[in-house]
């Protein structure tokens, strides 16, 4: 034991060369604790000193194994365990030793970099060889070397040169044009829309005013000069124009026309004050736009722009829906006169020389423009009978005309015929029939009109209101909120105006209201808030049974519903006054 011992302790390298076991991240617990192994060692060291002042090798020698055997086992332990620590420092630096001799010599590291530079450069070939081969192929193939033996060396090499300097020529003044035809997949741009603002869109719709007026200003000239809106101006166009239609000029005279407008444009661009109109321009007063708009004023804004968005959308839908429809055959008879009139100058333009052709056109459309369209808008019965472009035109159904008639089509198919019964006439049956079909359009969604109501079965819609006005109630007499507003709709019969209130259940309820119009004291448009622009979409209605006037408000259609209240309203009043005039005893 003691022999091993000896071994371990004159193995390696002295104990202060090796790192503190504090710092090493293999020792344990136990191993970092070094204070009572190094005062242990220390006092051995002493003792030795004292024992031998001299410092003579010899008898420290001699006397160090009669110490090992008078030591006692716990500093035997302490020693054992100090020589474990410096075996454990030296596993340490030699791995530390092995990493840094791994990292230096890393070979798979190594290896996989070689690999990736490889990959590179067969990619780097092929990308030059696919630009060798397209250039190649753009470019005209040279001419073949004739197989000639030169005695002269340095000839065949200045041949080489100048042919290489003359290509290198070509392909640096037209290679640019050469790759300017190259095919290119195209970029998918997506427009990043802007949010809704109304100064924005009262803007836009400006901007589409200013932009449309050079239009609708050339479409006004055009009608006036058909219209002989100035006798002179319109008989010289007229004359110029069917000589130039006599002599084959009339295209050369409208690209004439085209360039003198062009040149009046360019000299009013420089500041030239050229104004010339066959019909006075009205010069319409320009707002300046207002920065700080209130609620009420932007709403009113709001609401200006879109009603005219709406009935320019309208217009070009209608315009669009009867083009699509002319040719979709869905008026067969409409139709028709177009394909007759296309088959007739087709067969013109394959017999009659073009001259004649365009001689025969310029003409007609002369006389037409000056002469038949000026009659046409003078006598407008005329128009109706004999202008064959108008009636076409007019008698084309839009969208929502063709699904009204399917509609009324449908509704036709489903009414039962009527039976006679007994031994009526045949004019009573036919009146019978009648009445049941038009009752049969005036049934609510709870039952029949005149059931809903309690009225008789002779009073029914107008035809003004066959399906009703939608609007809510508003009853300022009730202090309960389901009783002061209900929504409903509203019709009006010849004697009564009558309001379903959309809540109620059975087929006659009490929520439901009907007026005698005859007891209406007075009617008159009404505004529900003040705060709202415009003239409000309401109708007060004040009758004697009600303390304040009742009031039908949120009616999209309200100034149609006032006219029909009130001439309904006039007529029942000028009748009660006739015949009171009649009748001056009762």
């Amino acid at each position: 034991m003691l022999k091993r011992l000896d071994k371990i302790r004159f193995r390696g390298p002295k104990r202060d060369e090796f790192l503190d076991l504090a710092e090493s991240p293999n020792a344990s617990d136990s191993e970092c604790n070094d204070d009572v192994p190094v005062k242990h060692r220390s006092s051995i060291k002493e003792t030795e000193e004292q024992r031998d002042p001299a410092g003579s090798g010899t008898l420290t020698m001699s006397a160090a194994p009669i110490q090992d055997y008078k030591m006692s086992d716990a500093d035997r332990l302490n020693e054992v365990k100090g020589h474990l620590e410096i075996a454990l420092l030296e596993k340490h630096f030699l791995q530390e030793e092995l990493r840094k001799l791994r990292e230096e010599t890393n070979v798979e590291t190594l290896k996989q970099e070689l690999e990736k530079e490889k990959l590179k450069r067969v990619d780097l070939e092929q990308k030059m060889n696919e630009i060798l081969r397209s250039r190649l192929e753009d470019s005209p193939p040279p001419p073949p070397k004739p197989q000639v033996t030169s005695v002269n060396g340095t000839g065949d090499k200045q041949k080489e040169t100048l042919r290489s300097r003359l290509w290198k020529w070509l392909y640096e003044r037209f290679g640019v044009y050469i790759e300017d035809f190259r095919f290119q997949p195209e970029e998918n741009t997506v427009e990043t829309e802007e949010p809704l603002s109304a100064k924005r869109l009262t803007e836009n719709m400006r901007r589409l005013k200013r932009g449309a007026k050079p239009v609708t200003n050339f479409m006004r000239n055009l009608s006036a000069l058909s219209s002989w809106h100035s006798v002179y101006t319109s008989a010289i166009a007229f004359i110029i124009y069917m000589n130039a239609a006599w002599h084959g000029w009339v295209i050369p005279m409208f690209l004439f026309l085209a360039i003198l407008r062009l040149s009046l444009n360019y000299l009013i661009a420089k500041g030239w004050r050229i104004q010339w109109s066959i019909v006075p321009e009205v010069s319409e007063p320009v707002e300046p736009p207002k920065e700080d708009l209130t609620v009420s004023e932007k709403f009113q804004l709001v609401l200006d722009v879109a009603q005219k968005a709406q009935n320019l959308f309208g217009k070009m839908a209608d315009v669009l829906e009867k083009i699509k429809n002319l040719f979709m055959w869905v008026q067969p008879e409409i139709t028709q006169k177009l394909y007759v009139g296309l088959w007739v100058a087709f067969i013109a333009s394959c017999l009659l020389p073009y001259k004649l052709v365009g001689f025969m056109m310029g003409v007609y459309a002369g006389i037409k423009f000056f002469i038949i369209d000026f009659i046409f808008k003078s006598c407008p019965k005329l128009r109706d009978k004999y202008d064959t472009p108008y009636i076409v035109w007019t008698n084309l159904p839009t969208d929502p005309q063709l699904k009204e008639r399917n509609n009324a089509t449908l509704s036709r198919r489903q009414i039962q015929p009527t039976v006679a019964r007994g031994n009526q006439s045949a004019g009573m049956s036919c009146g019978i029939g009648r009445e049941e079909e038009s009752g049969r359009a005036y049934n609510t969604k709870r039952g029949p009109f005149h059931e809903v109501f309690n009225l008789s079965e002779n009073e029914r819609p107008l035809p003004v209101c066959e399906n009703g006005w939608r609007c809510c109630l508003i009853n300022r007499d009730r202090k309960m909120p389901t009783d002061y507003i209900r929504n409903g709709v509203l019709y009006v019969t010849e004697n009564y105006l009558c309001f379903e209130s959309s809540s109620s259940r059975a087929a006659s309820s009490k929520k439901n209201k009907v007026i005698k119009l005859q007891d209406i004291t007075d009617i008159q448009k009404y505004k529900v808030l003040s705060v709202l622009p415009g003239s409000g979409m309401g109708i007060s209605i004040t009758t004697p049974s009600t303390l304040k006037p009742l009031v039908f408000g949120a009616m999209i259609h309200r100034d149609e519903a006032f006219d029909a209240i009130n001439t309904q309203y006039m007529k029942i009043m000028n009748s009660t006054t006739a015949t009171t005039v009649t009748n001056p005893e009762t």
